[in-house]
């Protein structure tokens, strides 16, 4: 699995005009998914993002987690973070899984994820043609993978 989180003082996703999440202070997580991907990854990516110290402390040092501030996280499934840039101009999206395998995947990391924070994730649609809006905080964005464990 592959995952960009960013922090956020807010995020939404919208789809055909209607706002089906919102948050303020928290994470943006983008997953692209794999067919080599399993529970093991994501319940290393899951601890991770949890604990992953990139929320100001007293000092505005980088030191707290997501969890530490209470704040909130969406989800948003993106299957071009597989995209394969070496031949020509065109993304080949070979390596993300196709919906029947992404799927229960997805939503087992949103699962996960919900139960280490101790609160609802939002979600944007797996597959809908989804408008993200945000407000990078720092900017900080940092792009995590499973299989490499980086």
């Amino acid at each position: 699995m592959r995952v960009v989180v960013q922090r956020v003082s807010e995020a939404s996703v919208t789809i055909e005009n209607i706002k089906v999440a919102s948050i303020n202070k928290g994470l943006l997580v983008l997953v692209g998914i794999e067919d080599a991907d399993s529970q093991e990854d994501i319940d290393w990516l899951v601890v991770k993002i949890a604990k992953l110290r990139i929320f100001g402390d007293e000092n505005g040092v980088m030191n707290l987690s997501v969890q530490e501030i209470d704040g909130e996280i969406i989800v948003v499934s993106q299957f071009t973070l597989h995209a394969a840039t070496k031949k020509g101009n065109r993304p080949s999206y070979i390596k993300a899984s196709k919906p029947e395998i992404a799927i229960p995947l997805y939503e087992s990391f949103v699962k996960k994820l919900a139960i280490e924070i101790g609160k609802k994730i939002q979600t944007g649609q797996f597959g809908a043609d989804m408008k993200v809006g945000l407000i990078n905080d720092g900017p900080v964005t940092i792009w995590i993978d499973s299989k490499n464990r980086e």
